[in-house]
């Protein structure tokens, strides 16, 4: 029996969980039975429609309308650029205290397709001698925009086997027992579809992710 996802946030339009690193959000993404939308509805009892997407890797803030018609206006607000996303991220190297990185992509899969415009607002959270934690502020949604475009920077993601470097990531796995992606979706703030006002839902750090970096802190 798989275990129940965490719920964030719930009224009668829209219901946020704690998606963890290593499961994917939709079966178009994955060939396994057991992904986040799945899970939830059998929690719930209830359908449920994905209005945005994490990485398999990636953890954190994962949204779903409870209606086909609310998932149209949801998605219309990301479309829209009126929905802000934040993630936190440990790399390697220290990056600007602020930049923003505008470097078009490919907006999906397909490496060769012609690029896409893409930005990335990156703040430099804390400072690990040659690691620093950062803020990842996705102003377009791109595939792997978040991890292309700190690589783009030289600021690769710690844990990510793609775009990040194996010898850090093996480091990590040493010295730390880290075998994800240290990417987390902390907060998702959007206006609410059916009613006046923001939402605003926020998702604590792993234990995993948390006990990394209070290691780093104190210098082990």
């Amino acid at each position: 029996m798989t275990a129940g996802l965490t719920i964030l946030f719930r009224d009668e339009c829209l219901i946020a969980v704690d998606k963890p690193s290593g499961l994917a959000v939709h079966r178009g993404w994955a060939r396994e039975h057991d992904v986040a939308m799945v899970r939830l509805r059998d929690q719930i009892g209830a359908h449920v429609f994905p209005v945005h997407r994490l990485d398999r890797a990636t953890s954190g803030v994962l949204l779903f309308a409870l209606s086909a018609e609310t998932a149209g206006r949801v998605c219309q607000s990301f479309a829209a650029g009126m929905v802000e996303k934040t993630y936190l991220a440990l790399v390697r190297g220290v990056p600007p205290e602020e930049i923003l990185v505008d470097h078009p992509l490919p907006p999906g899969e397909d490496p060769h397709a012609p690029r896409v415009s893409a930005q990335t607002r990156v703040l430099r959270r804390e400072v690990f001698g040659r690691y620093s934690l950062v803020e990842a502020l996705p102003l377009t949604g791109r595939l792997h925009q978040v991890r292309r475009h700190l690589k783009h920077i030289s600021c690769p993601l710690i844990g990510d086997v793609n775009y990040g470097k194996g010898e850090h990531n093996r480091l990590f796995r040493e010295h730390h027992g880290l075998h994800r992606l240290f990417l987390h979706a902390t907060r998702l703030r959007l206006p609410h579809p059916d009613r006046l006002g923001q939402l605003d839902i926020s998702s604590p750090l792993p234990a995993q992710l948390a006990a990394v970096l209070q290691a780093l802190r104190k210098g082990a």
